[in-house]
Parts: C-alpha cells; sequence; structure tokens
C-alpha cells in the first residue's frame, strides 16, 4: 500500500508494478506445476482477476486514506487554533482586514472596469463623435441627416443609433412630476441589443415625424407610478405640450436597462424626417453604434471617416471640415475613473502584502516556540514532509477562517461604496458574487504559501539533536534576521503607502486655500422642466425663463437670480474659436471657453466686474462679458470694450455680440483648474431648462419650498428639481478625489498601524527569548537604561531602513500620482519628510513597551528559573 505522502502519479506507477510483480509470481508458480509458459500465465490472469477492477479498488483505498489524513489534519489543526485563541485571532483579524479590503476593491473594479457592459455583446459598441478637424468648434453632437447617412452609407456597422435627453413635466398624476425622456433615433434598441421586458418595441411608423405618439416606460417608473401593474401597457402619460401631450405606453424596459443614465424615465421615438431635423448644423445627437462580427473599433473608424470625407464632397458646409472619432462605449463609461480605482487596488495589495509579512513574522515566532513539539514529532518517526504539511494545514485553517471574515468586511465596504460613490459609473452593479468569493479564497491560498510555506520549512529544517539543544532553557537565543526582514518590508510598504496617501492629502489641502473667484456661499441650484420642443419658439421660451427670474427676484430672502447653462466651479469644457470683428488671427487661434449666462449672473455668484458693465435684461443685441485670461492672452494689450465677438464656425445657431465688460478670472472649470480664457454671453435661455441661480439671504435650501411653490403660481405644469446649493455642486464634483484619498489614507493608516504590531511583537518575541542574556548583563552590572537603548536601536534600526527603502520605493511610483495632484509635484519634500518622521516616532512609540519590559526582569529570579 503507497504512503499517504506519495504523489498520485507515483501512486499509480507503483500500483502497476505490484500487479506486474503477482501476476508474474503466480506464472512462476503455474510453469513450477508443470504448465507452459503461455498456459501459465493464462491462468495467473484468471485467478489474479481484472487489472482494472484491482486499480480501481487500491484507487478507493488510497483516496479514502487521503480523505481520512486530511480530516486527520484539519482537526489537528483546530485543536491547535482552540489552544493558541489570542493568536488565533491576531492573525484572523489581520487577514480579514487585508484580505476583505482586497476584495472590496476587486468588487467595484469587477462592476465597473472588468464585467462587461450589461447589453449583448457589449464590446461592439461605440460611440461615435464628429469632431471640427480645425479645433474651431467643440461640438461632438451629430445631426439627424448626418446620422442618418453614417448608417446608410458605411459597411462595417450593424446598426447606428442616437439619443438625447429632455427634462419634462408628466402632469398625469395630482402633481407634476419630473421625468427625463431619452430622445431615440431609430434601430435604438436595435443597437443596444435590447429589448422590452414587457410590451413591445416601437414601430415603424412610431418613428417617423406625423406619425403616432409612443413611449417606453423604465422599470422603475412602472414600479414607482404604477406598481407593478401589466395593465400599465396602454395606460397614457400626459407629457409636456409636444405634438399633443397624450403618450400612450407600449413596453416597459427591463430592469437592468438604465441607458445612457440611472435616471432616464422614458423613451419615445425622435424622428429623423422632421422639417427641423433636416440642417446639417442643426446638431443634438449623441451617436452610438454596434460593430459587425469581427469588426474592430479602428476599421470601424475608418470605414465612418471614408463615408464622412465622401459627405465632405456633396455638403461643402459644414461636412467637409468633420471627421468621426470612435470611442468604446466601455471607455466612455468608465475611463474617467479607470486610474483611480487601480490606484486603490494596488493599495489594498500592498496592505494585504503587508498582512502576509505580519503574519509571517507571527508564524516564525510560534513556529520556534514549537519547536519542542516539532523534535517530539520527528523523534515518534513523522516525516518531515507531514509535518510541513500539518503547519500549512493550520496557516490555511486560519487563511480560510480570515477569508470569510473579510467577506463580511468586503460586503460592508461595498454598501460604503453605495453611500460614498453614487456618482461612481456603474456603482449600482458593485456587489459581492462568485468571483469576488472566488478572488477572496484565491486571495487565502496565496496567503497560505506566502504566509506559512517558509516558516514550516525553517522550523522543520533542523536535526534532532540540534532541535533539542535549542529547546534547552539554558540556551541564548539565536538573531532572527528574517523576522527584521519581515518588520522591515511591512515598514517600506507603510512608508510608501503614506507617501500617496500625504502627497493626495495635501493637494487637497491646496485646492481648500484655493479662491474661486466667486463666492458660492448662500447660493441655490436647481432647475424647472421644460422641452426641447420650445425651441421653435425661441421668443416665447426666453420669455418665460425672463417672466420666471422677474418673479424670483420679488422673493422675501432672495438677493439675486439668474440661469447659465452650467454651473460655476464645475467641469463644463466647450472650447470654441472665435473672430474679432468678423476677422479670425491667423496662427493665432482665439480658443475660449463658451458660457451662456442671464442677466443677474455677476452679482448672484458675485464674480467682480473689473470694467463696463454686466449682462442686462433689456439688451437689444447679444452682449458679451470676457475674463481677465482672455484679455492677457489675446488682446496684447488693447481694450476689447466694443469689439464684435463671433464664433469661428458654420453655424446659423451661432450667435455674435460686442464686448460690453471684463470680469475677473473664476475657476469655472473646478477648483483644481487655472482659470482659461472664457466668453460668458448674455442669453437666459441657452436650454429649455437651464441651471437656475438664487442668491439669499440666509439658508439657501430654506428658501426651496418657497420657490417650488412661486414656480407652481406662475406655471402650474411644470416642476421643479435638483435643488441644492452651490458648495454642494463643488463638493461632489470633488467626489472622487476625496474618496481616493480617504481610502489611500485608511489604507496607509493600517498599514502602519500593521507595521508598529509587528515591530511590537517582534521585539516583545525577541524580549522573552533574551531573558537569560538580559539577566546576565544586569546581574553582571549593565544598567536598565542600556538595556531599554539596545532594544529600541533594534528597533529604530529596521525603522530607519524601512523609511529609505520606501522613499525609494515611493518616488519610482510618485509618477502615477501626477497627475492627481494640484499645487503640488509628486516629489514634494515636505510631504516625504512628514512621512519619515511620522514613522520614526511611530517606530519609537512601538520599541518602547516591549524594550522596558525586558529591561524591567528580575535577574536573580531569571537565573533561578534557569
Amino acid at each position: 500500500m503507497p504512503s499517504q505522502d506519495q504523489s498520485p502519479r507515483n501512486t499509480s506507477d507503483n500500483v502497476d508494478r505490484e500487479i506486474a510483480h503477482h501476476i508474474e509470481a503466480l506464472t512462476e508458480a503455474n510453469i513450477a506445476q508443470g504448465m507452459s509458459p503461455e498456459e501459465a500465465r493464462h491462468q495467473a490472469l484468471i485467478e489474479f482477476g481484472g487489472r482494472e477492477q484491482v486499480k480501481q479498488s487500491v484507487r478507493e483505498v488510497h483516496t479514502s486514506a487521503i480523505a481520512e489524513s486530511i480530516a486527520f489534519h484539519l482537526k489537528a489543526a483546530l485543536r491547535f487554533l482552540r489552544k493558541s485563541p489570542s493568536f488565533s485571532l491576531a492573525v484572523i483579524l489581520t487577514l480579514a482586514l487585508g484580505i476583505g479590503a482586497n476584495s472590496a476593491v476587486f468588487s467595484a473594479i469587477d462592476a465597473i472596469v472588468l464585467r462587461p457592459l450589461p447589453f449583448p455583446n457589449g464590446d461592439r459598441l461605440v460611440v461615435l463623435y464628429q469632431h471640427d478637424s480645425k479645433g474651431r468648434d467643440a461640438n461632438r453632437f451629430v445631426a439627424p441627416v448626418r446620422l442618418e447617412d453614417w448608417n446608410r452609407l458605411n459597411s462595417t456597422f450593424q446598426s447606428i443609433s442616437g439619443y438625447y435627453l429632455d427634462d419634462l413635466s408628466e402632469t398625469s398624476g395630482p402633481l407634476p412630476e419630473k421625468v427625463t425622456e431619452v430622445l431615440v433615433a431609430p434601430r435604438f434598441l436595435e443597437t443596444l441589443g435590447i429589448s422590452p421586458a414587457l410590451g413591445r418595441q416601437f414601430t415603424p411608423a412610431e418613428e417617423h415625424w406625423g406619425g403616432p405618439n409612443a413611449v417606453l416606460i423604465s422599470y422603475a417608473f412602472w414600479q414607482r407610478r404604477f406598481r407593478g401593474d401589466p395593465d400599465a401597457i396602454g395606460k397614457e402619460l400626459h407629457i409636456g405640450s409636444r405634438r399633443g401631450d397624450s403618450f400612450p405606453i407600449v413596453g416597459v424596459m427591463p430592469a437592468s436597462f438604465q441607458f445612457p443614465s440611472r435616471d432616464a424615465d422614458l423613451w419615445a421615438p425622435s424622428a429623423p424626417d422632421a422639417p427641423f431635423a433636416q440642417r446639417r448644423d442643426a446638431t443634438w445627437f449623441t451617436v452610438i453604434g454596434r460593430l459587425k462580427p469581427g469588426i474592430s473599433v479602428q476599421q470601424g473608424n475608418v470605414d465612418l471617416n471614408t463615408v464622412q470625407a465622401q459627405l465632405g464632397k456633396q455638403f461643402a458646409k459644414p461636412d467637409n471640415e468633420l471627421t468621426v472619432q470612435t470611442t468604446p462605449l466601455k471607455e466612455v463609461i468608465v475611463g474617467g475613473v479607470r486610474s483611480s480605482l487601480w490606484l486603490l487596488y494596488g493599495s489594498v495589495t500592498l496592505l494585504l502584502l503587508i498582512a502576509c509579512s505580519n503574519i509571517a513574522a507571527l508564524l516564525l515566532a510560534r513556529t520556534a516556540e514549537r519547536e519542542h513539539e516539532v523534535s517530539i514529532r520527528f523523534s515518534l518517526g513523522a516525516s518531515r514532509k507531514a509535518i510541513v504539511f500539518q503547519l500549512l494545514t493550520e496557516v490555511f485553517a486560519l487563511a480560510m477562517i480570515g477569508s470569510l471574515v473579510g467577506l463580511l468586511v468586503a460586503a460592508a465596504a461595498t454598501h460604503g461604496f453605495h453611500l460614498l460613490a453614487k456618482t461612481l459609473p456603474r456603482a449600482e452593479e458593485i456587489t459581492l458574487n462568485w468571483r469576488v468569493a472566488l478572488y477572496s479564497l484565491a486571495a487565502a491560498l496565496a496567503t497560505t504559501l506566502l504566509c506559512g510555506l517558509f516558516p514550516a520549512l525553517r522550523g522543520t529544517r533542523r536535526d534532532l539533536s540540534h532541535t533539542l539543544a535549542a529547546g534547552s532553557r539554558t540556551q541564548v537565543s539565536a538573531r532572527n534576521p528574517l523576522q527584521w526582514a519581515l518588520v522591515g518590508v511591512q515598514v517600506t510598504l507603510a512608508v510608501t503607502l503614506l507617501i500617496g496617501a500625504g502627497l493626495l492629502l495635501r493637494s487637497l489641502q491646496q485646492i481648500a486655500r484655493v479662491s474661486p473667484g466667486f463666492d458660492p456661499t448662500h447660493v441655490l441650484t436647481f432647475q424647472i422642466s421644460g422641452s426641447w420642443g420650445e425651441t421653435a419658439d425661441m421668443k416665447g421660451l426666453i420669455q418665460r425663463v425672463n417672466r420666471t427670474l422677474d418673479s424670483l427676484r420679488t422673493l422675501p430672502g432672495v438677493v439675486d437670480s439668474a440661469t447659465a447653462d452650467s454651473l460655476p466651479g464645475v467641469a463644463f469644457l466647450y472650447p470654441l474659436e472665435f473672430k474679432i470683428d468678423g476677422k479670425i488671427q491667423p496662427g493665432h487661434p482665439l480658443l475660449a471657453n463658451s458660457r451662456y449666462v442671464s442677466a443677474g449672473y455677476i452679482d448672484t455668484v458675485q464674480i467682480p466686474l473689473l470694467v463696463g458693465e454686466a449682462c442686462k435684461s433689456d439688451s437689444t443685441t447679444s452682449d458679451i462679458l470676457v475674463n481677465r485670461a482672455f484679455v492677457s492672452k489675446y488682446m496684447n494689450g488693447v481694450s476689447p470694450m466694443g469689439h464684435v465677438l463671433s464664433e469661428a464656425v458654420y453655424n446659423d445657431f451661432a450667435p455674435k455680440g460686442i464686448v460690453r465688460g471684463i470680469v475677473g478670472d473664476a475657476r469655472e472649470q473646478g477648483l483644481n483648474t487655472l482659470p482659461i480664457p472664457t466668453v460668458y454671453s448674455c442669453f437666459s435661455a441657452p436650454n429649455p431648462f437651464p441651471n437656475y441661480l438664487v442668491r439669499t439671504t440666509g439658508d439657501p435650501m430654506a428658501m426651496a419650498e418657497t420657490i417650488r411653490r412661486r414656480i407652481h403660481e406662475i406655471d402650474p405644469s411644470r416642476s421643479v428639481y435638483a435643488f441644492a446649493p452651490l458648495q454642494q455642486h463643488l463638493d461632489d464634483a470633488s467626489t472622487e478625489n476625496r474618496l481616493r484619498t480617504t481610502l489611500l489614507a485608511l489604507f496607509a493608516a493600517t498599514a502602519v498601524a500593521l507595521a508598529c504590531i509587528g515591530l511590537y511583537g517582534t521585539l516583545s518575541y525577541l524580549g522573552r527569548r533574551r531573558q537569560r542574556e538580559v539577566g546576565v548583563r544586569l546581574a553582571l552590572g549593565a544598567m536598565r537604561n542600556q538595556i531599554v537603548a539596545r532594544f529600541l536601536v533594534q528597533g529604530l534600526r529596521v525603522a530607519v531602513i524601512g523609511c529609505l527603502a520606501g522613499v525609494a520605493l515611493g518616488l519610482a511610483l510618485s509618477h502615477f500620482l501626477a497627475n492627481m495632484l494640484y499645487g503640488i509635484t509628486a516629489l514634494d519634500p515636505i510631504t516625504y519628510l512628514s512621512v519619515v518622521c511620522l514613522i520614526l516616532f511611530v517606530a519609537a512609540l512601538a520599541s518602547l513597551v516591549p524594550a522596558i519590559r525586558a529591561a524591567s526582569i528580575n535577574p536573580v529570579q531569571v537565573l533561578r528559573d534557569e
């Protein structure tokens, strides 16, 4: 019977040799009885029985023995855990923290970055942008006629469609309800590969101008408004006044379908053959396409640019200046947060390595204390392989329990992601699943090998006589360079994490000191529902917006009010090339960010007016304001006042105006972005639902209900939504930065704590092992402060070496953070010096307690015990 230490292949070879040996012996016995060799072998095979049946029987016995061996080792491991509860608890909690943090961040990366989009063959979905080849216009939206041309003329896409958003009021309920409607081009659901969960798609007639009204509703809207009633199909919604306000529901979308955003409530057709959709400079669609099988993104991009070049010959303006940019849909959705998530994943990986180093040091100490037990096992005949297997089984049991507890930590952390990172793309998809559980198990197995293999091999490598000698209490302990090396690794990685966290914290401090150039306090923001259909009567739309602003200014507690196409301090980069007095500056394009603001905007957000006058509500022409950065960069000391600015693009919709004033530089793009040349066009209705800003005398949110009632009085069919202080928008704009910094700081603090625990534990262990040495030194006249200093120097020496290695590693990895910093460089000396001083201070504290304890022993008592 093969021993339990043999591998399956060796066992199979042994069984084959044993069977052959038995058959040969029977054959020889039959020959001795007078049989011929052929007859003797034939009879031996009959007597022995089927070879495969015998081998199967042996395998069953062997498998049973392996199972019994594993069960025995697991029971022994559990007994060991019960006998050492404090040691086991320390290892389990350390592993739970390391594996739990890893699993939580991996769950976020899995949901956001690794997992495919929730569409069939989602890797074939791309976003198509039009691009001004001369760089004069940042507009990336596509005209309906151009979208249809792309779909008709290309040879690499299965289908191409598009969408744009409308914020409307739905008035079939007791009160107007704001709904987000997605207006879609033909083939929208076909392109995404999605069908309604209930009901049907749009018919061709519904996708043509003048056809029947129809609307698809989201699963969330179906549950909220109709409580999941299947009879909702066929019921009508009253939405605005576009082509009548009655829209029958023809279908309900699946619960998982939240495209293009989780706020989407309705989907309705946008007819490409509408009269107002025939201009090639009337752009509003975000275009998506599905590539044919086997076609790459690059091939699709080349094909569409060929199509666009053909259109440029047919339609000189504006198609001859346009190209096509193709980007995978997944990259558009998650590209902005990918670097932050991988940074966090790298951080928790370092944290897990620190935890493994800590546990390995604990196991080395524990194995050294069990040398006498190991020597007894050797003396009783146990093989080294069996003892190593037993020690690894104990570590594996600890790792498995730690990983299970770690999954609970990961579950709590996942819930934290949902609360702290609502703005993360696909945040609702972050869950614990079998992939995360499998990752946790793999981490447990890796931890077993990293933490347990070397201590187990090291603890069983000595011969019996040496081990028994080392077990004598009269033996002075040898030095333990490996344990110090593990502590040094912990300090090194902790310093690296602290440097990263310190750089991000310093960056946030620099941003907090920045003056935004405007005053966000006491400013309330909100929106009022509207419809793109209102743009057919621009005069009526402007009158409606101005009437609302005038009414708001009469409210008690309101200082001023205004509208803007985007909020100050929130990134909305829309660079355009401008002409001065109808002339383009050759070789020196006037590129500036374009923003539309109403009368009262400068006073509402309190941007300083330097020269001239602000936007006026009674302007008879389009007035323009420019900021100081625009004047400094483009005017060469000449005043822009009175000059005519216009967009240098072919677009009949682009307004032009006279420069009436110069304002101070405001950080319109965000507090972490320097002011850039900006042109403010005085226009109160850049879209049917602009951002409203109201400056109040007190708490801005206290005015929300008053404003809501006033809007209902002057226009009861509209809903008011998205009330929030302007300061909250600024905070939300830096959510990713704060989340990244907070988590990295948390990981760094944990790493420092683990490193200090490792340093403390190692010194405490050495103090116990070297009691006789310390006792002898004290008996020979050594001072106790000398003993304390000796232990303290040992701890600080490894801390200094770890700091030097950590700083070197931090310098090597600092370039990964360079694009995430503001106001400092990735080589910021204050951060590096602060981290080193902090680590040395904490290391000194961690070393002092075991040093004092080691020096406090009674030498007489120690020598008497020996």
